[in-house]
């Protein structure tokens, strides 16, 4: 903020909260954040509903319980509903200030995915008219932000639609063609179909290529966009296609080292992540991707479980089956490494039949193993099932939301 005192008082609904103007830069609530960077009084004003220069004073005509919920938020990082107040209105007030539903524990998010699915009422249009006019330089950069909206966005637009099925199409095609060309039958008439199948190859990863490019021209964050997961994906299916090439051009296609090469079989398999693409315009798989990412703790502790119980029976498994009989023991058995192979197949109920104690306390200890195994697994994985369940209502509620705005689009 370049004008005004070195603090600053914030009034929402007549309570009035004192701040310095430090503090104010790397506010939560961005809204108030904003505020730090206005130069003007009509920045200002765009910002808050009134301002009183003499007492740097700025006026919000909004829900005062809500904003000291918010305020509690902002100091220690727990953001729970205000008691006696609506869900759908503390949310509105959240979206005012410049917060998600993410920022809410995980039982107000529940409260609020439940109230949210009974109604239709959408935020969106509430937070987009609260949100002040853009500057006339990034009212004349709108098209970059459709750019943006069509190709990160599948269900934003009827065009967005239309290419995402393109991308799906090509994904599919890809697949086929990888599959397909690991068949002996492939690889008889690999002579006759070989031109063919190259130019296939060909137009499908230009057409990853050219798409990965112009997101990243449209993207806001270049920085941002190279350190998003589904970006690094993308470098991985498409590098390995132009490594693979340019070794081809340096080695030969017949010679010893292109038909040898290890390197190369092992660069055109890692297109398979080519299937990982499908994350961008199917639901199920955000939500696989975004549980995974959000229970990483339920994950490491669901791991850990497992090296722990590997370690106890496969010593007590290698000892019983293996380690007190050395002449006649079970070979099988012979090292803790190879009972722990034992272990992690009996505790998951796969259960290859590859080995198996014949022992009597061997095969009581599989007993236990088993029984432990579903016991420590189940622990975990009720945490990571809930949270899958929210992830799963919160991304279908997105997308309910976007695909009535495109309805409303297509009718308009």
């Amino acid at each position: 903020m370049k004008f005004g005192k070195s603090v600053c008082i914030i009034n929402v609904g007549g309570a009035r909260y004192t701040f310095p103007q430090d503090v104010m830069k790397d506010f939560p609530l961005r809204r108030l954040s904003r505020l730090h960077s206005c130069a003007s009084e009509r920045e200002v004003l765009e910002v808050c509903d009134d301002y009183d220069r003499e007492r740097n004073e700025f006026f919000f005509d909004r829900h005062a319980e809500a904003f000291g919920f918010l305020m509690l938020y902002a100091q220690h990082g727990t953001l729970r509903f205000a008691p006696h107040m609506c869900e759908l209105s503390f949310y509105n007030e959240m979206l005012y200030w410049g917060l998600e539903s993410s920022h809410l524990e995980f039982c107000c998010q529940r409260r609020l995915d439940e109230r949210m699915s009974d109604t239709y009422t959408r935020f969106s249009e509430e937070d987009r008219c609260a949100e002040p006019e853009l500057p006339r330089a990034r009212r004349d950069s709108k098209w970059l932000e459709r750019m943006r909206r069509t190709f990160e966005e599948p269900t934003s637009s009827v065009a967005a639609q239309i290419l995402a099925s393109v991308s799906v199409i090509f994904v599919i095609v890809s697949m086929v063609m990888l599959c397909a060309s690991t068949l002996p039958d492939w690889k008889t008439a690999e002579s006759n179909v070989v031109e063919e199948h190259r130019i296939i190859e060909a137009v499908c990863i230009g057409w990853f290529t050219a798409e990965c490019i112009v997101r990243f021209i449209v993207s806001r964050d270049k920085c941002e966009f190279v350190r998003r997961p589904l970006n690094i994906i993308d470098l991985l299916a498409i590098t390995p296609y132009y490594i693979s090439v340019t070794m081809t051009v340096l080695t030969g296609e017949n010679s010893q080292l292109q038909r040898a090469g290890v390197t190369l079989r092992v660069l055109r398999m890692m297109r398979i992540f080519w299937v990982i693409k499908l994350a961008r315009h199917f639901l199920g798989l955000q939500t696989l991707g975004l549980t995974l990412r959000r229970c990483y703790r339920e994950m490491v502790m669901l791991l850990v479980f497992i090296c722990v119980a590997m370690a106890i029976f496969g010593a007590l498994a290698q000892l019983l089956e293996h380690g007190l009989d050395l002449k006649s023991g079970n070979e099988e058995y012979a090292s803790i490494p190879a009972a722990c192979w034992w272990v992690i197949i009996s505790m998951t109920t796969v259960g290859y039949g590859d080995m198996y104690p014949i022992t009597v306390p061997g095969r009581v200890l599989g007993g236990l193993c088993v029984v432990s195994g579903i016991v420590l697994l189940a622990l975990p994985i009720t945490f990571i099932y809930h949270s899958f369940v929210q992830c799963y209502h919160e991304l279908k509620f997105r997308s309910a939301r976007c695909t009535r705005s495109l309805s409303a689009e297509f009718l308009n």
